[in-house]
């Protein structure tokens, strides 16, 4: 089983790397980094460098990748040093909104045009992107967060048009957003203040309840938006 995890130096990402790689003794993983290979070290796993806003590294990449179970896309960002997430409409920045969608959306989009073959030949394939329940535009009840609420809900809309497409033409896998809930990684940092103890969770526990989730995904499944926890969030 080979299974691609993009954005496997991050909180999330490195959760699944180490949680695939314990959960399955005969899978190998590539996971990718973008400035510094992590230290994490498995006969099973393979690091790449890749930086999620260059078209032609995922084009590199996938050429030498040809035959895939999983992609899993770990990427996104909420804030910089510079700039958080606005509060209010006057807080709108363009570059800064273009960001969002250079991160959080498009590398979706990109992945999907370069590794849509080495999926096709693979059985039960499972194409998941972390999203988050903010770009639920039913769920959203709070405000703010424009530049994130509009990149997350564009990607849940690329999964959910990527879904139809690839029912026949990748008819054997299943295209997932995945909602992780808080947790404690250096995205989420400067916003933890409110979350309850129990409601924030490592990343490793994060991983786990990913992977459960995943593991009950098929086909049938495909073009739905989930919770950590399995329930299913409405677009």
């Amino acid at each position: 089983m080979n299974i691609v995890v993009i954005g496997g130096s991050g909180g999330i990402g490195m959760g699944l790397v180490k949680a695939i790689l314990k959960n399955n003794q005969t899978c190998t993983v590539h996971a990718t980094y973008r400035k510094i290979c992590p230290e994490l070290n498995d006969d099973r796993l393979n690091w790449h460098q890749l930086d999620v806003t260059k078209e032609e590294d995922f084009k590199s990449l996938s050429a030498d990748l040809k035959k895939i179970n999983w992609i899993i896309n770990c990427v996104g960002m909420l804030h910089t040093k510079k700039r958080g997430p606005e509060k209010a409409i006057r807080a709108i920045e363009p570059d800064f909104f273009l960001d969002n969608f250079r991160i959080n959306t498009l590398p979706t989009l990109l992945i999907a045009k370069y590794f849509s073959r080495s999926l096709i030949g693979s059985t039960a394939t499972i194409f998941a992107v972390i999203s988050a329940k903010v770009g639920s535009i039913e769920d959203n009840r709070l405000g703010g967060w424009y530049s994130y609420r509009a990149s997350k809900a564009a990607l849940n809309m690329a999964i959910k048009t990527l879904s139809l497409e690839w029912q026949y033409k990748v008819p054997n896998c299943c295209v997932a957003a995945l909602h992780p809930g808080t947790t404690d990684t250096q995205l989420s940092a400067p916003f933890q203040t409110n979350v309850a103890t129990k409601k924030l969770f490592s990343s490793d526990q994060t991983a786990t309840l990913l992977l459960e989730v995943i593991y009950s995904l098929n086909s049938k499944n495909s073009g739905r938006f989930w919770n950590w926890d399995g329930k299913e969030i409405p677009w």
